[in-house]
């Protein structure tokens, strides 16, 4: 018989034997996150995972995200262990700020080609930070649409789920005016405000991923894609003792964008913004892309990666708790009787 000559998925951009390949690979990775209510193995349509019996009136708690614009750091840089990290320790800290711990963790990336070696980086980063967070990674999706990417490039999102038992939930209706908001120092600018970062780097700076960073002893690449920091187990001990009110991830927004979702519509702050020395990696974006203070506080963290509100009595107990040579953490402000956000 004639060869045929018809088309196939391969030809129409789709490689199933890589995806069969890839999927493999990641199958260890997988099981090393597995813990006691992993009740499931890759390859199943679902992830099972019982819910803890040890947790009083269990409530659970979700949240999904992106790795954003960070990812095309990571395309120039030709790094890709990095970003998966970001992206669980991203949902981690958005779950933690409503008091819960992570269960488990589901991820998605898409890319135009099926580049093994790039899989596994990515998925492995997602794998080290599930088990540095005690997650497990109960599954996920890669999916291969050549006309939706480009060559190279990629897209990640992330899924959790946490647990919270139902008295211990930060909502703000615990904050008071007259209390305390501590600073917990960011690793970077995490996983926000990059298309800003990308355009004064890369455009007005005319540095490439391989120039050093003015004043940084460091390469462009390196101080971009330094990993989003996980608050989890800086702040574990702090929200076992019941010492915190509230908890503000400072992400897309900044500082005014996200400590008001913690305070409620009554309450406001007054944040001392001369109570810590900005980054320097912040300090040179806003030079050199001439930013407005505001527009620099309201795109990125600016070193504050997450701000705990705390009673005045339990300030001294809490920053002993989570302050540390690695995170230095430090009073920054006041909770007000007065909706907004004011600059001391």
């Amino acid at each position: 018989m004639p060869e045929s000559s018809g088309l196939d998925y391969r030809s129409a951009g789709v490689d199933l034997d890589a995806a069969e390949r890839a999927k493999e690979g990641l199958k260890s990775l997988v099981a090393s996150t597995r813990d006691e209510h992993t009740l499931s193995a890759l390859g199943q349509f679902g992830g099972l995972y019982a819910v803890p019996g040890n947790v009083d009136d269990p409530v659970l708690v979700s949240s999904a995200d992106g790795a954003g614009t960070k990812l095309k750091v990571a395309f120039l840089a030709g790094r890709h262990d990095t970003v998966g990290q970001d992206l669980v320790n991203h949902c981690v800290d958005d779950i933690l700020v409503q008091g819960a711990r992570p269960l488990f963790f589901l991820d998605y990336l898409a890319c135009g080609t099926m580049d093994e070696e790039v899989v596994a980086e990515v998925v492995g980063g997602v794998a080290k930070a599930c088990k540095q967070n005690g997650c497990s990674l109960l599954g996920g999706e890669t999916a291969q649409m050549p006309e939706f990417y480009a060559a190279g490039e990629y897209d990640l999102a992330g899924f959790i789920v946490g647990i919270v038992e139902r008295d211990r939930i930060l909502d703000g209706s615990s904050a008071r005016a007259g209390d305390v908001l501590i600073g917990l120092a960011s690793s970077g600018l995490h996983t926000n405000g990059y298309t800003l970062a990308r355009k004064i780097a890369f455009d007005s700076m005319g540095l490439s991923v391989d120039d050093q960073f003015p004043g940084s002893g460091r390469s462009v690449a390196d101080v971009l894609l330094d990993i989003h920091r996980s608050y989890l187990p800086i702040l574990s001990d702090a929200l076992d003792s019941r010492k915190v009110r509230g908890l503000a991830h400072i992400t897309g927004g900044g500082i005014p964008g996200n400590l008001p979702r913690t305070l409620g519509s009554e309450l406001g702050a007054v944040v001392d913004l001369a109570s810590w020395d900005v980054p320097d990696v912040f300090r040179v974006l806003g030079d050199a892309g001439g930013v407005e203070k505001d527009e620099m506080l309201r795109v990125f963290n600016m070193g504050v990666g997450m701000i705990v509100v705390v009673a005045p009595e339990d300030v001294d107990a809490v920053l002993e708790g989570v302050n540390g040579p690695e995170c230095p953490a430090w009073v920054m402000g006041q909770v007000e009787a007065r909706a907004g956000i004011r600059w001391g």
